[in-house]
């Protein structure tokens, strides 16, 4: 019998273990295959949810739901910590003292905070002056923070990169504009950006449109700061270059790391613990037989949601071809297809993959729409909350999104109008 294990049931664990299931089907009933899912709980959070709970958009019931739901009924749920990989026996060591064998091992335990990593963060002032939203925890005590909060200097800062969901911070002081100036104390508020970046964004012309947004709203950015402390008490935000920046209130998004047994598994992960992954075909660098997805590995695309989905599409493939003796393809083009929320019911909408960045113009049909790339709408922000339920019975359940290729299309998009463009054309 061959045995598949997929380690972690979050995102890009779940999508897989479905797509296997509807793949091999015949093979799982007669029992030829078998596929086991390991995660140490089975609380499935929403991750993008996490975003509006500080605002009161959401609460945190309404972005947990058992994970055992979303796996099928003949795939093996083992609820344990996991301790090693030993890629050289083609075992995976749990921290109950089980150890399971596979002939496939994919892994998909995303990514962890790492607030312990820079000096002052965790110290005096977290939950009371410095809080972070990319935990349930941290995103409820936010709330009730933000709910009290009427005047003084609110600063988002991401410690540096990569961070799963790249957007998110500029989402946060977005919302938190209009949060404040529906409640008539944004004037008493100062909003400040800070980024290790050059700009507020990776990619130059999301950057422009990301930056006329933060202009247009009074938003400060603070670029190029590597921070490397935080004083709570005293309310200091400092860089390595020692420049400071003070708060009344930090939104921090402190460094992210791969899960803490890929440390312990020899030759699995680099040095932030992210898993070496081929970034077209998805296999580990390690072994052969090993393969990885979502946050969990080191390839240079966004750690987001819509990425393990288009990455599991590419996968599945190759994990047939892997199993049946053929080549692999070089398939994954690292698709990314993220919605920013900017306030007041808009949101704005990006699409690129390793070779184009975010470009202007219709999503997902040309000409058509119904959705506007890098332009604020309020189609876009219902897009993103309507996204909750696609996720909950589409993504999850490995379906395929109508109209949405895992491959990046150029359909719609068009490059911008540059000054060197005008001036040619002069």
């Amino acid at each position: 019998m061959k045995k598949i294990v997929i380690l972690g049931a979050g995102t890009a664990g779940t999508i897989m273990a479905n797509r296997l299931r509807k793949t091999y089907k015949k093979q799982i009933r007669q029992g030829d295959m078998g596929v086991t899912v390991v995660d140490q709980n089975d609380n499935h959070i929403y991750q993008p949810g996490l975003l509006f709970v500080p605002f009161g958009m959401y609460q945190p019931k309404d972005i947990v739901r058992s994970r055992k739901h979303y796996l099928p009924d003949d795939v093996d749920y083992v609820q344990s910590e996991i301790q090693r990989v030993e890629a050289s026996e083609d075992k995976v060591y749990l921290g109950d003292g089980q150890t399971l064998d596979y002939d496939v091992l994919i892994v998909a335990t995303g990514a962890q905070l790492v607030p312990e990593e820079t000096e002052g963060l965790l110290g005096e002032g977290w939950r009371d002056k410095v809080f972070d939203f990319y935990t349930m925890e941290g995103a409820t005590a936010l709330s009730e923070k933000m709910a009290n909060f009427k005047e003084g200097k609110l600063v988002v800062n991401f410690v540096d990169l990569p961070i799963k969901c790249p957007v998110a911070p500029l989402e946060f002081i977005f919302l938190a504009d209009s949060f404040f100036r529906r409640r008539g104390v944004r004037e008493k508020i100062e909003l400040t950006l800070v980024t290790s970046l050059d700009h507020c964004f990776t990619r130059p012309v999301a950057a422009k449109e990301f930056g006329s947004v933060l202009d247009d709203k009074g938003i400060h950015l603070v670029t190029d700061f590597a921070t490397g402390s935080v004083d709570g008490a005293a309310g200091k935000l400092t860089s390595w270059d020692e420049r400071e920046i003070e708060f009344d209130l930090l939104i921090s998004i402190p460094l992210h790391g791969g899960a803490s047994f890929v440390a312990a598994s020899p030759g699995l992960g680099d040095e932030l613990n992210f898993v070496k992954t081929h970034k077209a075909t998805l296999q580990a660098e390690c072994k052969e037989n090993i393969f990885a997805l979502g946050d969990a590995t080191n390839v240079p695309t966004s750690k987001a949601g819509s990425v393990a989905h288009f990455q599991s599409e590419s996968l599945i493939d190759n994990i047939v071809r892997f199993i049946d003796g053929k080549p692999l393809e070089e398939s994954f083009d690292g698709h990314t297809n993220c919605f920013i929320e900017t306030g007041f019911d808009k949101a704005m909408l990006i699409d690129f993959n390793y070779e184009v960045e975010p470009l202007p113009g219709t999503f997902p049909l040309a000409g058509i729409g119904p959705m506007q790339l890098l332009k604020e709408t309020r189609l876009n922000h219902w897009g993103k909350l309507m996204f909750k339920w696609i996720y909950w019975n589409m993504l999850l359940r490995g379906r395929d999104l109508p109209m949405v290729s895992s491959q990046m299309s150029m359909k719609g998009k068009r490059q911008p109008v540059t000054s060197d463009d005008t001036a040619k054309a002069a």
